[in-house]
C-alpha cells in the first residue's frame, strides 16, 4: 500500500506540472480547449509513466481537442523539447490544435470526433493476426459518445474478441453545448457498453490507483473503463465551468491560475 502511495504522490506531481504546461500553452496561443485537456490529464499520467511499454504499446487520443494534454505530456517523456509547447496553434508551428501523426509520439491525426475507437479496432486487431502481444489504448471524450460511429466500433471489438483494447472514456459531463446528459443523455452508460459486450470498470478518473488498478486488469473481451472526471481539473475558476471549453484565460485570470499551480 505504501509503494503505490508513494506512486501516486510522483504521478500527482508530473501531473501538476502537466497541468500547468497545458495552461500556459493554451494561454499563448490565445485558443484551445482547457476545459477537456485538464481532466484527462491524470489519465495520460498514469498511461505514460506507469502503464504503456515505449514503441510497443499504441495509443490514440480520439478526443482530439484534448491535444495540449497530450503534447504536454509526451513533451515530459522527451519527445520533443518542452520549449516546443509556447508554438500550440501558431502560423508554422507543429504543435497544431489537433493531434498529427507528423508530430513525435503521435500515432493517427485525430479531432474529427467518432473516429479513434474504430481506428483502434483496426490496430487491435492487425496485433491479434500478428500474434502480437501489446496492447491498444483509446481515449474518448464523453460527449464524443453520442457519435453512432463510437458504437459501431463497439459491436466490431466485442464481435472480434478484441481482449487486447482498452478504451477510456473521460466522463466529465460536459460537451461544447452544455451538461452531457441535456445535451444527448448517455445514461444509463454503463449497461449500454455491457450491451454491447464489454467489460466495464468505473473508476474515479483523478485516482492514480484506481485508474492503474483498472488499466492492469486482464479481460478476455474488450475493456471501456469509465472514468469520472472533473472538467478542468486542477484550476479552480476552470472546474465544472463549460465557460472554458473552448477558451483560453485572460491575462489577470492566468495570474490567479499561475498562483494556484506553485
Amino acid at each position: 500500500m505504501k509503494l503505490m502511495l508513494d506512486k501516486s504522490e510522483i504521478l500527482a506531481k508530473k501531473a501538476k506540472v502537466i497541468r500547468k504546461h497545458v495552461i500556459t500553452s493554451i494561454y499563448n496561443a490565445g485558443t484551445g480547449h482547457p476545459g477537456g485537456s485538464l481532466s484527462c490529464v491524470d489519465i495520460l499520467v498514469a498511461l505514460y509513466f506507469e502503464i504503456m511499454k515505449p514503441n510497443f504499446d499504441r495509443f490514440i487520443l480520439s478526443k482530439g481537442h484534448a491535444a495540449p494534454a497530450l503534447y504536454a505530456t509526451l513533451a515530459e517523456c522527451g519527445y520533443f523539447p518542452i520549449e516546443s509547447l509556447s508554438s500550440l496553434r501558431k502560423n508554422n508551428g507543429y504543435l497544431q490544435g489537433h493531434p498529427s501523426a507528423k508530430i513525435s509520439g503521435i500515432e493517427v491525426s485525430s479531432g474529427s470526433l467518432g473516429q479513434g475507437l474504430s481506428i483502434g479496432c483496426g490496430l487491435a486487431l492487425s496485433k491479434k493476426l500478428d500474434e502480437d502481444i501489446s496492447r491498444v489504448f483509446v481515449l474518448l471524450g464523453d460527449g464524443e459518445c453520442d457519435e453512432g460511429q463510437i458504437w459501431e466500433a463497439a459491436m466490431f471489438a466485442s464481435h472480434n474478441k478484441l481482449d487486447n483494447l482498452i478504451t477510456i472514456v473521460d466522463r466529465n459531463t460536459y460537451q461544447i453545448d452544455g451538461k452531457t446528459e441535456e445535451i444527448l443523455s448517455l445514461e444509463p452508460f454503463r449497461k449500454k457498453w455491457e450491451a454491447f459486450g464489454w467489460e466495464v470498470s468505473e473508476i474515479n478518473g483523478h485516482s492514480f490507483p484506481e485508474i492503474i488498478n483498472a488499466l492492469n486488469k486482464y479481460i478476455d473481451k474488450p475493456h471501456v473503463i469509465i472514468a469520472n472526471t472533473i472538467k478542468g481539473k486542477g484550476i479552480s475558476m476552470i472546474e465544472n465551468s463549460n465557460r472554458f471549453h473552448g477558451k483560453a484565460p485572460s491575462a489577470d485570470e492566468m495570474i490567479t491560475i499561475l498562483e494556484e499551480l506553485k
